[in-house]
């Protein structure tokens, strides 16, 4: 593949990037799914030096959870249970997640926008049918921390969440 051939496909896949980002925030960021049928190509390679890349980089850990006032909330709280586990997201724009006890908790596409804003994942069943998509506002996102919001009513930005995640070393369990 030519130079630019390369840089055409990476230009596409940016705009589709965006166009993703552009209709997450138009989305709701409740705890409930959204059914969509707009998918991440899961042969989409992550940019070096990317937000993207930053996410990719390591296995993450569900840590702990914030509430608006900065308070620790149990992760077993009804507002962030469904938050928790351990999450690979690897460079080809696929992820697994998995429960704290390693049992399958989804998997599917996963993008984060270029600006590093959002973060959306697309799970799928194993037929490879789309079952719903999240867009999550990040918080923070570095080589020790990726944390991203989730809002209990998409229209009430005053009350939310913090999802706190941590690198782990902890192996990827086999579906």
């Amino acid at each position: 593949m030519t130079g630019k051939e390369m840089t055409k496909r990476i230009a596409t896949l940016a705009v589709a990037l965006a166009a993703v980002g552009l209709l997450g925030a138009c989305s709701s960021n409740s705890s409930e799914p959204i059914p969509t049928t707009i998918s991440t190509p899961a042969s989409a390679a992550v940019t070096p030096g990317s937000p993207a890349a930053m996410l990719a980089a390591t296995p993450w850990e569900t840590t702990s959870a914030t509430d608006a006032h900065g308070t620790v909330v149990p992760l077993t709280d009804d507002h962030v249970k469904n938050y928790v586990g351990f999450a690979y997201f690897k460079s080809d724009g696929t992820f697994t997640m998995f429960n704290l006890d390693d049992t399958p908790k989804m998997h599917g596409d996963w993008s984060v926008s270029p600006d590093g804003r959002t973060r959306t994942i697309i799970a799928k069943n194993d037929a490879g049918q789309e079952q719903f998509t999240r867009v999550v506002d990040i918080v923070t996102l570095n080589d020790k921390d990726f944390t991203y919001r989730v809002y209990p009513t998409a229209d009430d930005r005053t009350v939310y969440f913090d999802i706190i995640h941590t690198p782990t070393t902890h192996p990827e369990p086999a579906k």
